[in-house]
């Protein structure tokens, strides 16, 4: 008999304190765990596509405009490269919160939307944004659970976690998340051609950018380009690219903190008044205090995260 919602998460909890360590990666290829007591400090981060399920605790996630919380039971898919800025709840240093997420492979959920029933056709002239939250199901709770303790079996890992995988992510493709976890496998869909976009943003977050360059690249015209940007990542290119510039120019800041314009010139701004009052308002200080200030706390691990 298959265990109780409560029990698996309960187990989840358990596995994942014993194995979240000081980063996220693990030695399951593609699981990531995190451990979190929150605090009243915003996370900024560049997350990338990822199943996160929440198994105690919660957080909530500004992009753009839009406002996704998750919490203890819940799921987050994430299907593009995306800044966001997150917050931790019901977290504390005694009970802190924990998640565990799969990295999302476009060539398996492609073969694997082959298999799955059709989605019911729908006509939409923008495409689903880049972020759902919702409830998870006991079925695939156990199947996250199973994934989880080959942790403890590392020599099973090699053959079973690809097994386990496939079944977590048909999980997904069957419920009620499946068209929205569809996309990321399908070429020539309105995601494929903006995550184009997105990563020629990514790589060259320092130069001038038109939009109708960006456009050029998606293979759309300008007008169609920025409507679906939009719905996709609720931002504008201009505003995605300013997210990227910022946060890497605080990345930056933590080894450079007295070459503030120095800083800001690298990242893509001629005015450093232009980027000081910037990167305050994304902040809430002048760059400078910010990295004195971040230098100054404990050190904490610069690479991937778990939105």
């Amino acid at each position: 008999m298959q265990n109780t919602a409560s029990e698996l998460l309960t187990e989840l909890c358990a596995l994942i304190d014993a194995h979240a360590g000081a980063g996220v990666a693990t030695a399951v290829d593609g699981l990531l765990l995190g451990r979190a007591s929150g605090g009243v400090e915003p996370e900024h981060s560049l997350t990338e596509p990822l199943l996160v399920i929440m198994a105690r605790g919660g957080k909530r996630l500004l992009l753009g405009d839009r406002v996704h919380e998750y919490r203890a039971g819940e799921l987050l898919l994430v299907t593009a490269t995306l800044p966001v800025t997150g917050h931790f709840f019901d977290a504390t240093p005694e009970a802190p919160a924990l998640a565990l997420a799969l990295v999302l492979r476009p060539s398996l959920i492609a073969s694997l939307s082959l298999e799955a029933p059709a989605p019911p056709r729908t006509r939409r002239d923008v495409p689903s944004p880049a972020v759902a939250t919702g409830p998870v199901d006991t079925d695939l709770l156990d199947a996250v659970g199973r994934m989880l303790r080959l942790l403890d079996h590392p020599a099973d890992a090699p053959v079973l976690a690809p097994l386990i995988e496939r079944e977590i992510l048909w999980r997904v493709l069957t419920g009620p998340h499946g068209g929205v976890l569809r996309e990321i496998g399908q070429t020539r869909s309105s995601l494929w051609y903006v995550g184009r976009a997105i990563a020629w943003l990514r790589e060259n977050y320092a130069e001038p950018v038109r939009i109708e360059d960006l456009a050029a690249r998606a293979g759309m015209s300008p007008s169609t380009f920025h409507r679906h940007f939009r719905a996709i990542t609720a931002l504008s290119p201009i505003q995605f690219q300013k997210r990227i510039r910022l946060q890497e120019a605080r990345s930056l800041l933590v080894a450079r903190p007295d070459d503030v314009a120095g800083v800001g010139h690298l990242v893509g701004y001629d005015s450093p008044s232009q980027f000081s009052r910037e990167y305050r308002r994304l902040f809430g200080m002048p760059p400078g205090q910010d990295a004195a200030r971040l230098r100054a706390t404990t050190p904490r691990e610069t690479g991937r995260s778990l939105p």
